[in-house]
Formats: C-alpha cells, sequence, structure tokens
C-alpha cells in the first residue's frame, strides 16, 4: 500500500505539518502525565480510524513502559479497571471533543468537569491542545491513507 500523497515530501503540506509537530513538542513540557497523552492519542487514533497513528502510540506507549493490557484496553476503557480515574476522564473527554459533529452542542458541561475535576487548567490546556492536534494528524494520514504498520520508535525524533 503507498499514500495518496506524500505530505512530509510536498513543500506545501511539509510546511504545515512542521508548524504542527512544534505545536505537538511544547506540550511535552506540561505537567499532563506522558501515559495519558499517549492514551489520548492513542483513542483518538482508534475512533477515526488512523491506523498509522495507532501504530505510532502503541509503539511509543509501549516503549515508555506501558503495559499490554493497558494498550489492549484503552478502545473498552469504560469496561476496563486498568485506567485511573484522571485517565479515564481525559479519555472521555477526548472521546467527546473527537466526536464533536455527534453530538449537537459540543462536548458535555459533564465531561468538562469531570476533566476539571482531575486535571488542573495547564493540565487541561495541553488536554484540548492535544486532542486537537491528534486529531489534525489523523486526518492528514486518512486522507492520504498513510499505510501503517512500519513505524519505529523515536522515527519522527
Amino acid at each position: 500500500m503507498q499514500a495518496r500523497l506524500d505530505f512530509l515530501a510536498n513543500p506545501v503540506s511539509a510546511g504545515a505539518v512542521k508548524h504542527i509537530a512544534i505545536a505537538g513538542r511544547s506540550l511535552l513540557e506540561s505537567t499532563l502525565p506522558a501515559a495519558t497523552r499517549e492514551l489520548v492519542e492513542l483513542r483518538v487514533s482508534q475512533i477515526n480510524g488512523c491506523g498509522f497513528c495507532v501504530d505510532i502510540h502503541t509503539k511509543e506507549a509501549a516503549h515508555a513502559g506501558e503495559t499490554q493490557q493497558r494498550l489492549h484496553l484503552v478502545a473498552a476503557w469504560r469496561e476496563a479497571t486498568v485506567f485511573t480515574d484522571a485517565e479515564r476522564a481525559a479519555l472521555e473527554l477526548a472521546e467527546e471533543g473527537t466526536r464533536i459533529a455527534d453530538a449537537a452542542g459540543g462536548v458535555p458541561d459533564e465531561v468538562w468537569a469531570n476533566a476539571a475535576k482531575h486535571h488542573d487548567e495547564d493540565q487541561l490546556a495541553a488536554l484540548v491542545s492535544t486532542i486537537a492536534l491528534i486529531n489534525a494528524f489523523n486526518r492528514l494520514n486518512v486522507l492520504t491513507q498513510h499505510p501503517a504498520g512500519d513505524y519505529k520508535v523515536g522515527q519522527f525524533g
């Protein structure tokens, strides 16, 4: 399988991707736990059907010490007992923030309040930004049919 467009080789799309990636790197310095960030990026990528990003975030999370059990259960986090209340609140916000078109009025107040109960303002800012950025990357990959499976840990720095 070959991508419809190599958006990293095209100067127009490469410039846009560069800025999205820089925005993402700034979030690495936030106090949002890295495990939460990876779980959110994985769950959003699952929802959006982005195999390339699912590949990236399962490999990066495992490399960072995430357990296989938790990685396998992200798609069914509501029924799983292996996630903290803070992680569950982040995953719920990620799902609602990704499926905005499915719910008139956007993210419900209860979902936001639950996330705010477990995360301070800086963590919420990082969480919202992470959700927005991974949705952008998912769309780039899904639109261009970027194939999954060949990602190497640390490949993008």
